[in-house]
């Protein structure tokens, strides 16, 4: 009885070693991971087509891409937020702190190169005149943005996320940008 007992409870502490093993070289896979994602914010509420790809470089860090353009030329769609804005490509980086394989908790470092035009109105009180002008514009802003990535065991991604940007090089009257959303995509 005391042999039956001993070799049950080794084989149970052998059993829970080699799990624990296998769980520990699951969490430290060097594989990289690529992602497609879409922004369901700006579908759904700015009518833009904002769409990325990341790919995973370790455990804790990732880099992308995201592509935005505008659907359809209205823009009194765009409720006046970034409403000038009609393409956008940002590259980012991203750090995670999480024990889970570049998810969780993330801060992200961008640069957003974007162009729209901005509009111009001009009243003449002698002929009683409006006028509006519309001046094309390309430029760059640098920010951060902070959120958090969830994966399921299949590869289904969700992500949140919000940042801000300066422009850089003052090319129109817009002085910060905004980056952010709710994002659903596939990580294979």
């Amino acid at each position: 009885m005391k042999k039956t007992l001993l070799l049950s409870l080794i084989s149970l502490l052998l059993s829970y070693t080699s799990f624990s093993q296998e769980t520990e070289q699951d969490n430290t896979t060097n594989q990289n991971f690529n992602e497609l994602k879409l922004n369901m914010t700006n579908l759904i509420g700015f009518k833009w087509f904002d769409v990325g790809y990341e790919r995973t470089i370790n455990e804790e860090s990732s880099f992308g891409v995201g592509l935005l353009t505008r659907i359809g030329s209205d823009r009194d769609d765009s409720d006046g937020l970034d409403e000038y804005r009609t393409f956008s490509i940002t590259p980012y980086y991203r750090h995670f702190f999480s024990n889970k394989y570049a998810q969780g908790f993330f801060v992200e470092g961008f640069a957003m190169i974007h162009s729209g035009e901005d509009e111009f109105y001009s009243y003449d009180p002698i002929t009683q005149t409006e006028s509006f002008r519309g001046e094309k514009y390309t430029d760059l802003a640098i920010g951060v943005s902070a959120g958090a990535k969830f994966v399921t065991k299949r590869g289904f991604i969700a992500e949140i996320y919000l940042g801000i940007g300066r422009d850089m090089l003052e090319q129109s009257d817009i002085e910060v940008v905004g980056r952010g959303g709710i994002a659903l995509g596939y990580r294979f």
